[in-house]
């Protein structure tokens, strides 16, 4: 059955506000929001549940668009069904300080659930999305009273299937059976550059397949025709026992001189070519941005909606929390971010203290764990190793969602953008786990986590060259510089038990970043009993005679302890030797100017550094007469104490150096 005449029109007012946008910007994707209009618009009218008036109504359905270069498609939706965009936002696309950046942004847009844009990212978000959605159901529902019970849709193209992490998040989503996850594939067969069979070869379909999904494929003369579409959603919402996918062969450009040509891809139509579509497709040339009253007064009624469908989720949820206070509370503390007052965080002490600080981090996640239930999360394949598996908390895997061990197997770029999918879900604290090299295959996830300042929690692990034998592959060098000019995230390398006990309690009661804990494999001694305040990023952790300090040695990590050797040497020798320990330069780039004038008084010039990776960065803090000693080479495959000896990190050099680079004289 062919659509109505007053479908095709609500169609239409999509595709058009796309492409006057694009065109007034001068830039931007005009062809996906074409060629996808039609699936787009079968799903949002008939089958997602949300309310424009609240956008962050927990049992929402969540829609994300891994092709986000179409992102005018989901902000004409957006502005159509009555979300917090305005008209005037629409032409303001692309423009500087606007709520319709060139990509969708969770923090700046209303009712964008996800920061995506480079490809695939939304994919593995959608897979997050699912998994919290599974879990908290698990937790939370009852029989009769299904309080988080929605679905997760998401719309990628074959960009985003061709990047690696599309893969991982398939073939994870799969393996979980994440029933209530349904994936669009806009397959258009074109690219930004031309015809996907210029590269691409593959049957993404049977790849879907193969890795456990339900599938189902509409024709290119049926990729526009809404009965078909609304009919593949019902089917997929049916299937409950593994994710769907539905595969719709659009045309790119649907209805422009451009259409099936990669030249709709990414750039404006032009101004002869947006007359021509008009005009090929019945819409009125004039004025731009044009939307019919009646098909405005449709989408702004299928918002409103969204209001019933909310009260009536409220209705279940107030008999839900009468029926389970405890829960509800537990629940509702989650969503507002709150942690428990009283969590049982551990003490450590010259008898248990002296262990790797990944050690350490273990102890502490397991001592808070069952008083912190939204505390959910796993390793790349490395617990073990990272020592992140929450005791007596249950694996997540089908037939028992409610565990709270997410097994990701060797997947660490699908698992970070995992991770902000669930914490973008609410409701659930994540972390993620892997060896700190690793943070290279985490990394394009996790720089969109910080960008849309998603609270969730890094464990890395293995944190220098001391990991050993294993060698330069995988020992880090670069990744504390890299990581430490990633805007929006705090970075700690704790210097022992003590630290890193620090260091959790603040990674859980952050609200709005993400948190990178660096700890090592190798044991590292208990520095004492003390205030470690790492909440100020540096602290004195042992001062000069007479708190006169003519030298200051500051370093991170395991470096810490090789400091206060190098100032027992010094202090033998007479000088006057300050030893700070600086786990978080982020932290500490946030205290008044007089706390750091304090730990770093500009009167002291002789500064030195000292930590086990790239020295890029320390000048900030050791100043132009200062130095600061590090590594700024690739590792070497050996024991850890035959590679402290190699380059350097011993005692006696690091006094020898001291005295040599700031010509101190022994007394």
């Amino acid at each position: 059955m062919p659509n109505s005449s007053s479908d095709e029109q609500r169609i239409n007012a999509i595709r058009f506000l796309a492409v006057d946008a694009v065109q007034k910007a001068s830039s931007g994707h005009p062809g996906m929001p074409m060629g996808a209009a039609a699936m787009a618009y079968a799903l949002w009218t008939r089958h997602l549940r949300f309310n424009p008036k609240d956008p962050h109504w927990l049992n929402r359905d969540r829609f994300i668009l891994s092709a986000g270069h179409g992102s005018m498609l989901l902000y004409a939706l957006l502005y159509l069904t009555g979300y917090d965009l305005s008209l005037d936002d629409i032409k303001d696309f692309r423009q500087l300080g606007s709520k319709t950046p060139g990509h969708p942004e969770a923090e700046r847009t209303p009712g964008v659930e996800a920061t995506t844009g480079p490809l695939g990212q939304g994919i593995a978000n959608a897979v997050g999305m699912a998994i919290a959605q599974a879990h908290l159901g698990a937790v939370y529902n009852r029989d009769d009273q299904p309080i988080v019970d929605h679905f997760t849709y998401c719309i990628c193209g074959d960009g985003d299937l061709m990047e690696g992490i599309s893969q991982e998040a398939v073939s994870l989503a799969g393996h979980l059976k994440l029933g209530k996850l349904i994936v669009f594939y806009d397959d258009n067969r074109v690219s930004l550059a031309g015809p996907t069979d210029v590269t691409l070869s593959d049957d993404p379909i049977a790849r879907f397949e193969a890795s456990g999904w339900h599938t189902q494929f509409i024709t290119a003369d049926k990729s526009n025709d809404v009965d078909t579409i609304d009919q593949a959603i019902t089917v997929a919402k049916n299937v409950t026992d593994r994710p769907s996918l539905i595969a719709v062969r659009t045309h790119i450009g649907f209805g422009s001189p451009r259409q099936d040509n990669f030249l709709a891809h990414g750039e404006p139509l032009g101004p002869d070519n947006v007359k021509k579509s008009k005009e090929e497709l019945g819409w009125p040339l004039e004025p731009d941005f044009y939307v019919p009253d009646d098909v405005l007064a449709f989408y702004r009624e299928v918002g409103d909606k969204g209001a019933g469908f909310q009260d009536e989720w409220r209705q279940t949820y107030d008999a839900w929390k009468r029926a389970n206070p405890q829960l509800a509370d537990q629940l509702e503390r989650a969503l507002r971010k709150e942690i428990p007052k009283d969590l049982p965080w551990p003490a450590f002490t010259p008898e248990n203290g002296s262990v790797a600080t990944r050690d350490a981090g273990g102890a502490v996640m397991n001592a808070i764990a069952q008083q912190l239930p939204e505390l959910v999360g796993g390793s790349a394949d490395l617990d073990p190793s990272t020592k992140t598996y929450l005791k007596n908390c249950g694996d997540f895997e089908p037939g028992n969602y409610a565990g709270r061990n997410i097994h990701y197997g060797v997947r660490e770029h699908a698992m970070a953008a995992a991770t902000s999918g669930i914490a973008l879900h609410g409701g659930l604290m994540p972390f993620a786990a892997t060896f700190f090299n690793f943070v290279d295959y985490c990394k394009p996830a996790f720089r969109l986590a910080c960008l849309a300042q998603v609270h969730s929690i890094y464990v890395f692990t293995h944190d220098s060259i001391f990991l050993g034998e294993d060698g330069p592959t995988h020992e880090p060098i670069e990744q504390l510089a890299m990581l430490r000019a990633t805007p929006n995230c705090y970075v700690v390398r704790p210097a022992d038990s003590a630290e890193t006990l620090e260091a959790w309690k603040l990674a859980v009661a952050g609200k709005s970043a993400p948190w990178v804990l660096v700890l090592t494999r190798q044991k590292v001694p208990f520095l004492g009993a003390r205030d470690a305040d790492v909440a100020k990023g540096a602290y004195i952790i042992a001062e000069a005679p007479d708190e006169r300090p003519e030298l200051i040695l500051i370093a991170t990590g395991s470096e810490v302890a090789l400091a206060l050797d190098a100032k027992t040497i010094l202090d033998d020798k007479g000088l006057r030797t300050r030893v700070v320990s600086m786990p978080c330069w982020e932290l500490f780039d946030e205290q008044p100017q007089a706390y750091r004038d304090e730990i770093l008084p500009p009167s002291v010039n002789a500064r030195m550094s000292i930590e086990a990776a790239a020295t890029l960065g320390w000048s900030r803090y050791v100043g132009d007469p200062g130095f600061a000693f590090g590594i700024d080479r690739f590792g070497a495959s050996a024991p850890a104490a035959a590679l402290a000896k190699a380059y350097g990190f011993t005692p006696d050099n690091i006094a020898d150096v001291a005295l040599q680079k700031f010509a101190l004289a022994a007394r």
